[in-house]
């Protein structure tokens, strides 16, 4: 009889290397590839893997999340026994304030709910991750090697090791050294923040030595390495965390490649999400798109370069949007210019403005680490008045009004300039 798995997929991260993007809400609940949402890679994984017992842990701003996952049907996860749970955070004592502190805090808050499961493994997910895998090799392989723990790895160029838990490994890929972030290591594998655990060591844990760890990758899996039997699952397929501006914007383009790493035309493993009932795309005779992911609802009548188009867009005559992410109901004006921009929902571009301007790449003052590539983002329902000159690296609050540009003269933001977004 084959055990037993819950996947627990932690979603409730507010996401800053996300900057303006995740003002409203978690990482997981961006969209991404213009008609999706990251969480529904985790969660369309779950369910082509046969696991159809999930939980979503959420904490920061979670309404967008239960408004897309809802009753999870569109995954076939509106089940009577087992399918998706939307687990909210909560106070351990009344009065005391004592909410999830990271994510092995998010996990020991729902150990009851791994409990009542009866499951024999528990499937730790991020929600943040893009991805295709077949997570039943990896639970096999976990049982093959009669792991405590197993960690699914793949294999990184050294200047990327500072930004990840990296392993070391014996001839057999058990893991006899972990290292969170290193900024210098001899390890050349990568955890994936994929694990496999078995449910009572999980549970033991986090409930006796691990009782007072908050992180799983800093605190939590170093310790079990010394005490447990740890191993590695290599994985070989494309795998992405669009946790920051620059990785998100990346694997966004990489879509548009003739062979793209990440074919989302699999029916072989489709990705789900919960879609809007939007008209079919339409172009007018003027229209003028190369290279491009545009998605249900979209009106074009100007012209689209190397970019991905959301539901409901609408980019009127005269208008160019190049190398951008346009997301779902944004306007684009006549005679307008978008260029390397990421444009949140509801966002409306005045007539012959332009979002993206000249060569000049100052890095921004607040998030110089994240928005230093010429990236521009303009936060849900802003406007960009008409004529207004946006340079590169600027970003521009949630709910913005044109009256907000009258402080910039001739209503030109130079490089790197923030309108309305306050640190985070």
């Amino acid at each position: 009889m084959s055990p037993s798995v819950i996947a627990m997929i932690l979603a409730g991260g507010a996401g800053p290397g996300l900057a303006v993007l995740t003002a409203r809400r978690p990482a997981s609940a961006v969209p991404f590839a213009g008609k999706y949402r990251v969480i529904d890679f985790p969660l369309s994984n779950c369910v082509n893997s046969d696991i159809y017992n999930v939980a979503v842990l959420t904490q920061y701003m979670p309404r967008p999340l239960n408004e897309h996952i809802r009753s999870g049907k569109p995954w076939d996860l509106d089940r009577a026994t087992g399918g998706v749970r939307l687990l909210q955070p909560y106070q351990t004592r009344p009065g005391e304030g004592l909410w999830e502190k990271g994510s092995a805090d998010a996990l020991r808050f729902n150990l009851d709910v791994i409990e009542e499961s009866g499951a024999d493994l528990v499937l730790v997910l991020s929600g943040n991750h893009v991805y295709k895998m077949n997570y039943q090799p990896l639970l096999e392989f976990h049982l093959s090697r009669r792991a405590d723990v197993t960690i699914a790895v793949r294999p990184v160029s050294p200047h990327q090791t500072s930004r990840f838990g990296m392993v070391t490994t014996d001839v057999d890929n058990r893991i006899i050294r972990f290292e969170e972030k290193p900024r210098r290591t001899r390890a050349t594998l990568a955890s994936m923040g994929i694990y496999v655990f078995n449910a009572a060591t999980l549970v033991d844990w986090l409930r006796g030595p691990g009782a007072e760890a908050n992180d799983l990758g800093g605190e939590v899996i170093p310790a079990l390495v010394k005490a447990k039997r740890v191993y590695a699952y290599e994985f070989e397929g494309y795998w992405a965390n669009v946790g920051a501006v620059p990785a998100f914007y990346e694997a966004n383009m990489a879509l548009l490649a003739d062979i793209p790493a990440l074919e989302l035309n699999d029916r072989r493993w489709t990705i789900h999400t919960r879609s809007e009932q939007y008209p079919p795309v339409w172009f007018s005779e003027e229209a003028r798109v190369r290279n491009n992911l545009l998605s249900d609802g979209a009106r074009i009548e100007g012209q689209v370069i190397r970019s991905i188009i959301g539901p409901g867009v609408v980019i009127e005559a005269g208008a160019v949007v190049r190398d951008s992410i346009i997301m779902h109901d944004a306007i684009i004006h006549e005679g307008a210019v978008v260029d390397r921009a990421i444009l949140d929902e509801d966002v409306v571009v005045g007539a012959r403005a332009q979002v993206g301007v000249g060569e000049n790449d100052r890095p921004n003052p607040v998030r110089p680490d994240i928005l230093n590539t010429g990236i521009t983002l303009v936060g849900q329902k802003s406007r960009i008045p008409e004529g207004a000159k946006l340079g590169r690296n600027v970003v521009v609050g949630v709910g913005v009004a044109e009256d907000d540009f009258a402080a910039f003269d001739g209503l030109e933001v130079p490089s790197g300039v923030n309108i309305a977004w306050p640190e985070f």
